[in-house]
């Protein structure tokens, strides 16, 4: 799709159900040629509509009807433009965790050992710690609950964040949170957070109605604060080998990725699985992949996800475990429905 269909999908598909600022603002731009053009003037990978939408939100740009901020993009052009070209859309959103903790849970148990993980594309490395967040998985009047054992000298404003889900299906929720004793990521830039810089970018990438995420974020930074994960610097395909090889050796290998083979062209993502091949054979790796429906205008048209009709996937995320879809995901883990 051209750039002004890529933010009408945008405005249509994804956003309407979680911002409906965003929502406006994308369809807004979509039909605003003028800001086509400039957005055209950057490279492709920086187009994406919630790149631009979170560089003006880092800037102040207020929840405001489409023209107030039109007006923003105006009188802050060169600043947008600046944040779009040295950021990137790495949107750490803990909330995933829910969606991926059964398949991690099921592995830890089938194996009758604790986890090791690696996230490509980690971001902050906030994924990384399904073991030490809450859940609520609600289907109908039914709540499962599952958190971390309580510690009494933690502050209550340091309690860990509550991931809610919404299941369907034989969704396997397990009786116990799993046991990770390592955890390390792979990102192009690795965002720290103890920056205050990168911690604000993580939260103007949070969509503006969307409150409660930013909690979220708060919550799991001051988790990761108390153990910060090893993160490499690095594209994915030349670091994984290396970092996997420092992961303990009796624990199971999970390597996971959300929202990341977007980013990746096809050879790109074909070494990824050849890699991800080399470790289930070697070392016993387990690999979750959970990706949107299809690649972000990548430009040899390819799918990350042929597997599944599109209609059934729009908006959301297939979770594939060792290459084989298990469940259907919300983007942001608010909802699990399992094949």
């Amino acid at each position: 799709m051209d750039t002004a269909d890529w933010y009408r999908n945008f405005g249509t598909v994804d956003a309407p159900s979680s911002s409906p600022c965003y929502a406006e603002w994308s369809l807004g731009i979509a039909d605003d040629p003028e800001l086509i053009r400039r957005i055209e003037q950057w490279p492709h990978n920086k187009r994406q509509p919630l790149l631009i939408l979170a560089a003006a939100r880092f800037l102040g740009a207020g929840i405001t009807p489409y023209p107030g901020f039109r007006e923003f993009l105006d009188a802050n052009w060169g600043e947008v433009s600046r944040i779009v070209l040295s950021r990137a859309t790495q949107t750490n959103e803990a909330g995933r965790c829910a969606t991926l903790l059964p398949s991690l849970a099921g592995i830890a148990a089938a194996s009758g050992r604790p986890l090791a993980l690696i996230e490509v594309g980690a971001s902050a490395g906030l994924a990384l710690y399904p073991d030490k967040y809450a859940y609520e998985y609600h289907r109908g009047p039914s709540v499962t609950r599952l958190a971390p054992q309580p510690d009494a000298a933690r502050p209550r404003a340091d309690e860990p964040p509550m991931l809610r889900c919404t299941v369907q299906g034989a969704v396997p929720l397990p009786p116990r949170l799993p046991d990770v004793v390592w955890r390390a990521g792979i990102d192009l830039n690795p965002l720290d957070i103890n920056n205050p810089d990168d911690v604000a970018w993580l939260e103007a990438l949070i969509w503006p109605e969307q409150d409660f995420r930013r909690e979220r974020l708060r919550r799991a930074i001051a988790i990761a604060r108390q153990d910060p994960p090893l993160l490499v610097a690095g594209d994915l395909n030349e670091q994984l080998v290396s970092l996997a090889g420092q992961a303990p050796p009796d624990a199971t290998l999970v390597v996971f990725h959300s929202a990341v083979m977007a980013y990746l062209d096809a050879p790109q993502r074909e070494a990824f699985r050849a890699t991800i091949g080399t470790l289930a054979a070697e070392r016993g790796c387990h690999w979750l992949s959970n990706e949107g429906h299809t690649v972000i205008a990548q430009a040899d048209g390819s799918v990350v996800v042929p597997e599944m009709d599109d209609a059934r996937l729009r908006g959301r995320f297939l979770l594939l475990q060792d290459g084989v879809p298990v469940a259907v995901a919300g983007p942001h883990g608010q909802t699990l429905e399992w094949l």
